[in-house]
Order: C-alpha cells, then structure tokens, then sequence
C-alpha cells in the first residue's frame, strides 16, 4: 500500500492563510455568499429529482428547467409571504419579543431566588449583587435598540434569496458543462488526479452540506418530540430553529439553548422544573449528535484535527465576524482537499515530466 504523507506545517499554514482570505472576502460580498450556499444545496437535493425526470423520457435541459421553475416560484411565494407577514406583525413580534425577554429575566430571579434559600452564603456573593434592579427598562432598552435593527436587517436580505432558485437552475443545467471545461482545459500530464481533485470536492461539498441537512432534521424531531411531551409551545418550530442554529459551532447551540429556556420560562413561569429538564433535553440531544447522529450523518467529511477547529473557530470570528463562524470549518476542509491535490499533483515528478515532455513534442511539431 502507498503511503500518503500528512499535510506538514507549511501547508496547513496555507490552509489557514488562504481560508482568511477567502473569509474576509465572503463577508464582503455575504449577500451572494449566502444564496450560493443555498443553491448548492438546492442543487444536491434536485440532482437526483432530475435524474427521475430524465429517465421517465424528458430532456437533461427540460427536466432541469422543469425544477428550477417549481424551486422559483415556491421560493417568490415564500419571500412575498414573509415579507408580508413581516411588514404586518412587526409590532406584534416587538411585543412578543419583550413578553419572552421578562419571561426569561423572571426564570433567573426565580432560580436566583431558589439557590439563595439553599445557600444562604450567595446572599453576599458580589455575582448576585451585580445583579441588574430593574431588568424592565433593560429589556426595553434592548427591544428599542437592538431588536428593531435586527428585523430590518433580515427583512432586506430576503430580497437576496430570489438568486438561490437562479443559481440552482445555472447549476442543474450547465454544472456538468463548466466541470468538463475546466478539466478539458488542464494539460493530459495532469488530468487524472485533476479529475480525482473534482471528484474529491464535488464529495466533500455533497456530503457536508447534505450531512447538515440530515443532521437537522435528526435534531429536529428529537428536539420537537422532546418539548412536545414537556409541554411547550411550538416545539417543531422551536427545534428547527435551535437545528439550524446548531450549524453554527459552539454560539449557535449556546443561543439556542438560550431560546429554549426562554420559551419554557414563559410558557410555564411558575414551574422551575420543566424548564431544567428543557436544559436537560438539549444537552442530551447535543451529546447524540457528537456520538450518534454526527458521525452517521457528516461523518468524516472534514478531516480537521480538534484543536485546530476551535483556534479557527476564533481566528473565522475575529475576520469576518458571525459570518465566519459559520463558514470557517466547511472553507477550510475545501481548502485543506484542494491544497493536499494541488500538492500531489504539482509535486509528482513523473507528472512533470510528462508534462514537460509533450510541451517539447509540441514546440518540435511546431
């Protein structure tokens, strides 16, 4: 068996360098970064919707458009309706938004409360002394300041979202196309593992973006189920959010944990208990998804060691904020499997060497 030597330090300082780039140039151009990501998905759970079509008798072009079309308009009739609904219960959401922020603020005076009966000592402790007294005009303040931009800012980029529908269709019509012209453009010394290279990125991309979406669905009807039976409201809608904000490393399951235990302080203000075994739930789906559904679902798509994700987890936030937090990992991983194949392939000596030679067979043809 031929032994394939590790990436050293040199190239995973590449890796990183050109990660940061890449990261700080996504943000800049995040209104395009976001929907490219979306049709990339759209178009690995299309391609094989395609493929069915093609095979009951319809053109590879005609199926496509055929999909592309349904995906348009179901996309148009989903923005016209948020925006709509966004436009008519704005107010309504403020409201909502304060009811649930005093319902969270009473669950840490109550468990405040609770701990100081238990243990009289933290009475005098300077972290309960700190303490905010009128957490009422905070959350007010944090309503009127804060929360009021935040639905701004994602009501203007629903507009952005009418792209993914239009780059799924570019994809599932001439994706094929680009990908044979960019190989026929590679010289023949170099095509096999430029082939290979293709072939190892169009993988990793189809198995870590379609990985996230099993992963989320898992995460979703165990979570839902789970709040569900502990009563809580809207448990489906609050277990595909806290899914999807698991996509996010660390901060997003922190803030969705955050929002579940809001949720079930208000729902039940008065029972402690339910809202700890709500804690308790999401730490237990969050362990399946490390031992169980991770490994089932994303596997080993991203071959990252450990302490290098969480250091590129702050490097990702500090260049190009929550942005790279979300995209730091998966940019990283295409870019360790490009490196590692330009490596390879630029390295190999009896490559160059062919390469070499068909160029002074051609400058002799000349």
């Amino acid at each position: 068996m031929k032994y394939e030597a590790q990436p050293g330090a040199l190239t995973w300082a590449i890796n990183v360098a050109v990660t940061c780039l890449l990261l700080y140039l996504f943000e800049r151009i995040l209104w395009l970064v976001i929907p490219a990501l979306l049709a990339l998905v759209g178009y690995y759970c299309l391609k094989p919707l395609v493929q069915v079509l093609v095979r009951t008798g319809l053109k590879q072009r005609t199926a496509g458009k055929v999909v592309a079309i349904v995906l348009f308009l179901a996309t148009c009739l989903a923005v016209i309706v948020l925006l709509s609904v966004a436009t008519t219960r704005g107010t309504a959401w403020k409201a909502e938004a304060v009811h649930y922020l005093q319902g969270g603020l009473n669950f840490v005076r109550m468990t405040e409360a609770s701990l100081q009966k238990r243990m009289p000592e933290l009475k005098t402790s300077a972290l309960v002394q700190s303490t905010p007294t009128d957490l009422n005009v905070a959350t007010k303040q944090f309503v009127e300041n804060y929360l009021g931009k935040l639905l701004l800012q994602a009501v203007s980029w629903l507009p952005s979202l009418l792209l993914m529908p239009y780059l799924t269709y570019a994809l599932l019509q001439d994706g094929n196309r680009f990908k044979k012209h960019l190989i026929h453009s590679v010289p023949n010394a170099f095509f096999e593992k430029t082939l290979l290279l293709f072939n190892r990125v169009d993988g990793s991309l189809r198995s870590f973006l379609m990985g996230l979406i099993k992963l989320a669905c898992l995460d979703t009807i165990f979570l839902g189920l789970g709040l569900w039976l502990l009563g809580i409201s809207h448990p489906l809608l609050l277990g595909l959010m806290a899914a999807v904000l698991a996509w996010i490393p660390v901060l997003g399951s922190v803030v969705a944990c955050l929002i579940v235990v809001i949720v079930a302080a208000t729902d039940l203000p008065n029972d402690l208990v339910t809202t700890y075994c709500c804690i308790l739930l999401f730490l237990c789906v969050r362990l399946l998804d490390d031992f169980v559904f991770m490994p089932l679902t994303v596997g080993r798509s991203l071959r990252i060691h450990p302490v290098l994700s969480v250091l590129m987890l702050f490097l990702g936030a500090e260049v190009a904020g929550p942005a790279g937090l979300c995209l730091v990992l998966p940019v990283l991983g295409l870019v360790a499997v490009v490196t590692e194949m330009l490596v390879q392939i630029l390295g190999d000596e009896h490559l160059r060497k062919r390469y070499y030679h068909a160029r002074q067979l051609e400058r002799v043809t000349t």
